[in-house]
């Protein structure tokens, strides 16, 4: 037995890994990335169990106990109505999680749905679509939402509708990259050379190749829909209910108090950095665990 037949079964192991696994494991040793996995999921276990974790409703409160500061009753303090200032900003995360959910598929949707059409048929439609894609992408984001919400009134799925129209172009540009990269590739000239159609093209031997990029632009994407979702109810067009507890319109509530109540201002906020935060190094994670290139 030598150094040589040693090294040999390892590298064996490897490459029988296959892609998946092999980015898991590399993903696993991601410090960064792990730290935001843990973020992720301190997040969603706060959305689902709100109820079983606050100790009051969201909307439950005294005027007897309106700006309270942080103490035993109340670790976060409380608002203007008296209401628990912990307890709101637990629910908050349910619907930041539903929203920002909900907005990235449905940019995905459309936007791949676009990227597919583009990158798979070519010719004059992809003129057509890059040049839609190029005068949404043309408009800032925060105010290419703000116009959707004006336009369409306020409400949560109308919310949700903004921000994916935000996200879609970026998901279209993506995947049609992505397509116009493989459509010489060998295996795909080999496909046609045998008689392929284009629609068979495109979805067994295209698009399976083609989602990596798309699903870390997803997972960096959730950030950004969850600052987004808070932005529009910073700038009042959050949901049409004052009350709901909705980080970004307790954040509009808590600049009122800035001096009198520093923590309506510090909570909501320091809740939407940690789940943004942990979605971005989750992305980051996925990007170099999936790209061979950068390998550690």
């Amino acid at each position: 037995m030598t150094a040589a037949t040693t090294v040999v079964p390892a590298a064996e192991r490897r490459a029988s890994r296959g892609l998946w696994t092999d980015a898991f494991f590399r993903l696993t040793r991601n410090k960064p990335a792990m730290l935001g996995v843990v973020l992720i999921v301190l997040f969603v276990f706060v959305a689902f169990f709100a109820p079983l974790l606050a100790p009051y409703g969201p909307l439950e409160g005294t005027l007897a106990d309106r700006l309270q500061p942080p103490g035993a009753g109340h670790p976060m303090g409380t608002d203007l109505q008296g209401r628990d200032e912990y307890s709101r900003v637990l629910y908050g995360a349910r619907v930041s999680l539903v929203a920002g959910v909900a907005s990235v598929i449905m940019g995905l949707t459309i936007g791949g749905l676009i990227g597919a059409l583009a990158g798979g048929i070519g010719g004059k439609v992809d003129t057509v679509l890059m040049r839609v894609v190029d005068v949404l992408l043309a408009v800032p984001g925060i105010l290419l939402a703000i116009g959707i919400v004006a336009w369409l009134d306020r409400g949560l799925p109308q919310i949700m509708f903004a921000v994916a129209m935000t996200n879609a172009p970026i998901f279209a540009r993506i995947l049609r990259g992505s397509l116009l990269s493989l459509r010489e590739s060998d295996y795909v000239t080999a496909s046609r050379s045998v008689g392929a159609s284009g629609p068979r093209l495109l979805l067994r031997h295209m698009l399976p190749n083609s989602l990596t990029p798309l699903i870390v632009a997803a997972t960096l994407a959730l950030a950004t829909a969850i600052i987004d979702v808070a932005g529009l109810g910073f700038l009042g067009l959050g949901p049409p209910d004052p009350r709901t507890p909705e980080w970004g319109t307790m954040l509009t509530d808590a600049t009122k108090f800035l001096r009198q109540a520093p923590w309506l201002l510090f909570f909501p906020g320091a809740a939407i950095v940690i789940s943004a935060v942990g979605f971005n190094l989750l992305g980051d994670g996925l990007r170099e665990s999936l790209d061979p290139r950068m390998k550690r």
